[in-house]
């Protein structure tokens, strides 16, 4: 009597077990191409059940496909070309945030979607307006803070400290529209955001309404995650992707020139609120303690450890740096 419902309980299972898979295949017949998932499981385990940042999918389905994290479905646009496309074409389509239990207790603009975040967003773009985003006063106020913290901090390219030299006064307040003098030093750092960007994947969106992506049709409630990794190093936009190239920012004669492929703050409706507050930051911090101080290793230490630890977002391993005064 046992054994018989052991066995009736084994061929159920087995029974559901190929339901689920004939449902899988049947669901991604409606969505771009990937690898076949396996009921319960999906496919995440070819990614080590993690999304890295780099990922080989691309070479054998091209720059948008499906991975299925369980039974969920998730596309995936790669390059410049697909996230450009979801992230700024269609942006209003892909405005969406997953709401999902792990999310649960992590709302606010970041994760809210629909009329939500609008209002948030709108509010956000309030507060920081009142703080004086794009104004003088709190230009001032990085500057200020820029002026305390060289007396800790430096880092050094010494192309970039004979440009400073050149261009400002020794005891001249630095300020953002200073970059438009200082071509070179602004190149660095736009090459220091996209070689080192802090980004493994963008955080997913969620489709609003059905929508196409490069002539894929994606459904309403579907997840889509933009690789904005795949961006900052597509080889079709960027020459040298894999090194640390300040002339991908310059052109023949030196001059700074904006790259459409450089989106390490995302794009469309949902990019970094504090995208701009963090370029002058970024600009004022950076000039001004390259003017104060030269950075090298300690002595006796020979290289520094940069590959990244991996988790929401990419941290460097520790390491000692000495700062000198000029």
């Amino acid at each position: 009597m046992m054994l018989g419902i052991i066995e009736v309980f084994i061929v159920l299972v087995a029974s559901l077990l190929i339901l689920q898979f004939l449902k899988l295949q049947w669901m991604r017949n409606q969505l771009p191409p990937g690898p076949a998932p396996l009921p319960v499981f999906g496919n995440l385990w070819l990614l080590n059940f993690k999304l890295r940042r780099e990922t080989l999918l691309t070479n054998t389905y091209g720059n948008i496909y499906t991975v299925w994290l369980g039974q969920s479905p998730v596309v995936v646009l790669n390059g410049y070309k697909a996230v450009k496309d979801g992230l700024v074409t269609h942006s209003e389509e892909l405005s969406g945030r997953p709401l999902t239990p792990f999310y649960a207790d992590m709302m606010g603009i970041f994760l809210t979607s629909g009329h939500t975040w609008k209002q948030q967003r709108r509010f956000g773009m309030t507060v920081i307006r009142s703080l004086g985003l794009g104004k003088n006063s709190l230009e001032h106020q990085i500057q200020m803070e820029a002026s305390h913290l060289v007396d800790n901090f430096a880092n050094t390219k010494a192309k970039v400290q004979r440009e400073i030299e050149a261009v400002l006064e020794p005891s001249q307040l630095i300020s953002y529209e200073d970059r438009k003098k200082l071509p070179y030093t602004n190149a660095v750092i736009h090459e220091t955001l996209r070689y080192s960007n802090i980004t493994s994947v963008g955080v997913p969106r969620q489709c609003v309404r059905n929508t196409t992506l490069l002539g894929f049709p994606i459904k309403q409630g579907t997840l889509v995650l933009p690789n904005l990794h795949s961006v900052v190093y597509d080889s079709e936009h960027w020459e040298a992707p894999w090194k640390f190239n300040p002339d991908h920012f310059l052109d023949l004669d030196g001059n700074f020139v904006n790259k459409e492929a450089f989106l390490p703050f995302s794009a469309g409706h949902r990019v970094c609120l504090g995208e701009q507050m963090a370029r002058v930051e970024l600009f004022i911090f950076f000039t001004s303690l390259l003017r104060a101080f030269t950075f090298q290793i300690p002595e006796g230490v020979k290289e520094i450890n940069l590959e990244y630890i991996l988790g929401a977002i990419l941290q460097p391993h520790a390491y000692k740096l000495c700062a000198i005064p000029r």
